[in-house]
């Protein structure tokens, strides 16, 4: 039996450090939308900015290093990660602001509620791209 969990875990060990470092990245983007949004009230579209850029910071940190083990620390191949990163967190933080402009501004969805319904979109799209462009494994990554 443990030995099927060890194996399981192994087996989808990006994935569930994606899921952590996730739940984590998720924290930094709501305390922070929070403080922004209840605390210094800054408008909606301002708060989701900065939150998003603090999280995508942490994100892109945690996610080369732990999740996905990018190796590449020549200045051209992170450069290469970075961009890539943000123009991929960039498409996904558009498609949050549309959900929380429309749940929140628009349609008056308490903010938590529409924050959850973009999240849960954002985060599977962001490992998709992660695994699949930016930190893919090649001889490059090794």
């Amino acid at each position: 039996m443990i030995d099927k969990i060890v194996f399981y875990i192994k087996k989808y060990e990006d994935v569930l450090l994606y899921l952590i470092f996730g739940v984590l990245t998720t924290l930094v983007n709501f305390a922070s939308y929070y403080i922004c949004y209840t605390k210094f009230h800054w408008i909606n579209l301002v708060s989701n900015t900065v939150a998003w850029i603090l999280s995508v910071m942490f994100a892109f940190i945690t996610n080369k290093i732990w999740v996905f083990k990018s190796k590449s620390f020549q200045t051209e191949l992170v450069l290469r990660e970075l961009i890539t990163f943000v123009v991929s967190r960039l498409s996904t933080w558009l498609l949050e602001t549309v959900i929380m402009i429309v749940g929140v501004d628009i349609l008056k969805v308490y903010w938590l509620i529409a924050k959850v319904i973009a999240s849960v979109l954002v985060v599977i799209l962001n490992y998709v791209f992660s695994k699949l462009f930016i930190f893919r494994k090649n001889k490059e990554n090794a």
